[in-house]
């Protein structure tokens, strides 16, 4: 059965479910997220994607995203992908949630209602080829200097995600 995602409106109400392609193609707001995994360091798990991905192949982002199952919460799902794409579970909090829309690859749009979670993990992954090509351990601020420089190696949501994701970081108590 082709994966579904959950529909959602502005207030993150559920509205329906949808072909996660089909959502994609259509650009229809749905449910999200995208996980930050910290090491004791402070240097964020980064993955390069898989090659053969239908968007956004070869290009670097955070830990992991994708989308949670009718039923299933934000954090379960996170966890649940964790272990799918980079080979390890571990506990999650969620620290903000923002709506965005970018254009992509393959004329999909990703347009999606991101609820962004932190978690703290210290080994380097046992990552699934099929979802991950590699994976690098940076600071904060080495990826804002590089994102800067190479836009063009970083996916678009990591790109709008990032700036927010800074302020979170440099601002806040973060409570791993």
């Amino acid at each position: 059965m082709p994966e579904q995602v959950i529909l959602v409106n502005e207030a993150d109400e559920p509205i329906g479910l949808m072909e996660k392609m089909e959502a994609h193609r259509q650009a229809k707001l749905h449910r999200a997220f995208s996980v930050f995994a910290m090491n004791d360091n402070n240097e964020i798990l980064l993955q390069r994607r898989a090659l053969h991905k239908y968007h956004s192949g070869g290009l670097w982002t955070n830990t992991c995203c994708s989308h949670p199952r009718d039923g299933e919460s934000v954090e379960a799902a996170a966890r649940r992908r964790l272990m799918e794409e980079m080979g390890f579970t571990c506990d999650v909090k969620r620290i903000f949630s923002f709506i965005y829309k970018a254009e992509l690859d393959n004329d999909l749009t990703e347009h999606e209602l991101d609820h962004v979670l932190i978690a703290r993990y210290n080994e380097d992954p046992n990552f699934n080829p099929e979802e991950v090509e590699s994976f690098d351990w940076r600071s904060v601020d080495w990826v804002a200097q590089d994102m800067k420089a190479h836009p063009e190696k970083y996916t678009e949501w990591f790109k709008i995600i990032y700036d927010r994701f800074l302020t979170y970081w440099h601002n806040e108590d973060h409570g791993l």
